[in-house]
């Protein structure tokens, strides 16, 4: 990874930053054969994946819920930093294939691959879920309606279109870093 980003926040960063090799490895290989994402730049991703850790201490969660985890981001590299349970929801056969892969290879003994949609799972509660780019606010909300409370929080990576995806919402903190729009929402009510 390229010392153009700014790291410094990373406690253990040789670790980090040995486990990212090893997953752009893979996804250089799971790509060739499968087109798992078409991303331009791997390092721009994987910092836009864990920048909200400068802004937010998340360490408080027990368990993460991430939707439509794809090829890993944000959850994976999140997983990589916090000591939460991690839930990953990908029910494409192929994305998910590659995330149990990447869960075996990097150790992350804290990742759960779920290869369903969430709304067809058995239902319990998440300090945190995350998604990116996956669908609308609203929607995302309505089918996690099982697997949050009051206490959640939603972490959601957003564009410039967040603020009309919240129209109506209460609650809710915005934290721009470059075009990414970290959506925090709390006690959310649909």
């Amino acid at each position: 990874m390229n010392n153009f980003y700014d790291l410094d926040f990373i406690k253990e960063k040789d670790d980090f930053l040995k486990k990212i090799e090893i997953y752009k490895n893979l996804l250089n290989k799971f790509n060739k054969i499968h087109n798992l994402t078409n991303l331009k730049n791997i390092d721009e991703n994987i910092i836009d994946s864990i920048n909200i850790l400068k802004y937010k201490d998340l360490n408080f969660a027990k368990k993460i819920i991430d939707i439509g985890s794809g090829a890993g981001f944000p959850a994976i590299f999140l997983s990589i930093l916090l000591k939460a349970d991690f839930y990953l929801f990908e029910p494409n056969p192929k994305k998910s294939a590659f995330l149990r892969t990447i869960k075996i290879e990097l150790n992350l003994n804290n990742v759960n691959i779920i290869k369903e949609k969430i709304q067809n799972h058995a239902p319990f509660i998440a300090d945190i879920i995350t998604s990116r780019a996956l669908m609308d606010v609203k929607p995302l909300i309505k089918i996690c309606k099982n697997f949050y409370d009051e206490k959640t929080t939603f972490l959601l990576y957003k564009g410039s279109q967040i603020y009309e995806e919240l129209d109506g919402l209460k609650n809710y903190e915005i934290i721009s870093n470059n075009h990414r729009n970290y959506c925090l929402l709390n006690k959310v009510f649909i």
